[in-house]
């Protein structure tokens, strides 16, 4: 016999009735953030601003200085890598010598191109030279022997070529400029000391050093 009951119709959910099985997408908090501190643009003052560019190449540099361990004996130490630069001060003419570290940008060497400066081939190296100066990298004005690596032979040439003229410009009479470099960043110095005025290479009193064979190569 068949089934004569009637379904009756299902209401539809009214208008503006929420439905269980829908999606609701959450509200994204708008959320800004302050700074506690407003930090100014500053800019880096590197004491190059009054200086001109005259040389620029990345090189190696070495010192020969007394071992840690072993305070008698003296060896070769890395200074560091970057480029080194001919400087030449715009109102005094003088030039001098500036190396910083590469990522540090820490000073490794800084020193006034004194006319009279022994440069020599290091160990017999094409591509490294050795000489003496009266270097302003570190808190204290020092007497140093130097050496520094290039790439290649024809990098080593153009350095000392550079470094002739810089002595060239350094003796001749123009303006009278400072017979030492100008501090760069974190060099600092103690004038108050008076100290004797060193010998640098060049004068009988003071001879260089003579590195061991192969030491910066």
């Amino acid at each position: 016999m068949a089934d004569t009951t009637k379904e009756e119709p299902t209401e539809a959910p009214a208008a503006g009735d929420e439905d269980d099985n829908g999606y609701a997408p959450e509200e994204e908090a708008q959320v800004e953030f302050q700074p506690l501190v407003k930090l100014e643009e500053v800019k880096t003052q590197t004491m190059e601003e009054d200086e001109e560019v005259l040389f620029k190449m990345r090189a190696k540099l070495f010192r020969w200085e007394s071992d840690s361990w072993e305070k008698e004996t003296k060896l070769w130490k890395e200074r560091g890598t970057g480029d080194i630069k001919f400087l030449q001060n715009k109102e005094t003419k003088k030039v001098r010598l500036l190396m910083r570290r590469e990522k540090t940008m820490k000073i490794c060497a800084n020193f006034f191109v004194a006319p009279g400066t022994d440069l020599k081939e290091n160990a017999g190296s094409d591509r490294s030279w050795v000489w003496q100066c009266l270097d302003f990298s570190e808190e204290k004005e020092e007497i140093s022997t130097l050496a520094i690596r290039f790439a290649n032979s024809e990098n080593a040439q153009k350095f000392k070529e550079q470094f002739l003229a810089a002595m060239e410009l350094n003796k001749s009479d123009g303006k009278t400029g400072p017979s030492e470099p100008e501090p760069a960043g974190e060099v600092k110095r103690d004038d108050a000391e008076g100290k004797p005025e060193e010998k640098l290479v060049g004068d009988s009193a003071t001879p260089p050093v003579e590195p061991e064979k192969g030491a910066a190569e």
